[in-house]
């Protein structure tokens, strides 16, 4: 997905086809013989594979938020060890999954062998996902 700069319309692109015509590849034909397109697909999807690849390093924030407060500073100034902070939603209500500040799932505080985790329940469709994004 992609917006173009003047208009803020959300474009639907075919990765694995951009992908492949960005590699540079091109198919030679030789006098007389017809190109043998399998061994030519076959090629652009690993050279898009690669160039997938690169994509998968890319770091990205992942936040679980139990849930948001306000208060002034007054009242921030008086925490300390033991404080506790009403949070807007109540006890059992699912968490919310943020990659980059936008919502992609919610779920539910788990603990395995000790440690805290999170369980999906609901992960948030691709079109509601483009929707946030205008």
């Amino acid at each position: 997905m992609a917006t173009d700069g003047t208009s803020q319309r959300v474009v639907d692109y075919d990765w694995e086809k951009a992908l492949g015509e960005t590699s540079g590849a091109q198919e030679t034909v030789t006098a007389g013989v017809a190109p043998d397109h399998g061994a030519a697909q076959a090629g652009q999807a690993e050279r898009g594979k690669g160039n997938l690849e690169m994509l998968l390093d890319i770091p990205l924030e992942i936040t679980a938020e139990l849930g948001r407060a306000k208060m002034i500073i007054n009242d921030l100034l008086q925490l300390g060890q033991g404080s506790v902070i009403e949070l807007n939603k109540l006890a059992g209500e699912p968490l919310e999954i943020l990659i980059n500040q936008k919502l992609i799932a919610r779920g539910e505080v788990v603990v395995v062998n000790e440690k805290f985790g999170i369980r999906l329940t609901d992960v948030i469709s691709p079109l509601e996902r483009i929707k946030q994004l205008t």
